[in-house]
C-alpha cells in the first residue's frame, strides 16, 4: 500500500469551515492519482486575499491576488510541500463562473498539487497540460463525489 503525505490544515480564514476528514479522503484521492516522492507533511493553508498578497508579494514579488500559491517540498524538513489557497478569490471566481465554492477550492488544492509533482504552468505548452490534468482530477473527484465539504458562513455586513 503506497504512503502519502500527512496533510496538516491551517484555516485562518474566519468563517471558513470543512470536515478535515473529507478533505484528506479528497488529498487522499488526489495522492494517488499523483504521487509524489516526498511522504513529509504537505501543509495546506486558507487565507484572506490580505494575507495571500503579502505572501505573494514577499516571495514572489508581485502583490496582485492571486488564487493559489505553492512552495516546494523539503525532504530535508519532512514537508511535501504548501498550498495556499485565496478563499476571497476563489469566492469571486466561483461567482463569476458559476460554480460551486467547494468545486473552486478544490480546483485550487488539485492545482497547487500538480505543481508539488512537477506540473508547471509557465508557458502555453505547459498551461495546457497542467489544465488537462486539472479536468481530469476534477472530472473523478466530480464522478467519485469526494468534494470537501468547504461552507463559508455568511457576514452581517453582506
Amino acid at each position: 500500500m503506497p504512503t502519502y503525505p500527512k496533510v496538516e490544515f491551517s484555516n485562518l480564514y474566519p468563517g471558513l469551515s470543512f470536515s478535515e476528514q473529507k478533505a484528506r479522503q479528497f488529498f487522499d484521492h488526489l495522492f494517488s492519482l499523483y504521487p509524489n516522492q516526498f511522504n513529509g507533511i504537505l501543509s495546506v493553508v486558507f487565507l484572506p486575499e490580505d494575507q495571500h498578497c503579502e505572501i505573494h508579494g514577499k516571495f514572489l514579488k508581485d502583490y496582485r491576488p492571486t488564487d493559489v500559491i505553492t512552495f516546494p517540498a523539503d525532504e530535508q524538513e519532512g514537508h511535501a510541500g504548501e498550498i495556499l489557497v485565496s478563499v476571497d478569490q476563489a469566492v469571486i471566481e466561483a461567482s463569476q463562473r458559476n460554480l460551486d465554492l467547494r468545486e473552486e477550492i478544490s480546483l485550487y488544492l488539485i492545482h497547487g498539487w500538480l505543481h508539488l509533482v512537477g506540473f508547471d504552468d509557465l508557458d502555453e505548452s505547459e498551461r495546457k497540460i497542467i489544465r488537462i490534468e486539472e479536468r481530469r482530477a476534477m472530472d473523478l473527484t466530480r464522478k467519485l463525489n469526494l468534494w470537501p465539504d468547504f461552507l463559508l458562513a455568511c457576514s452581517s455586513d453582506q
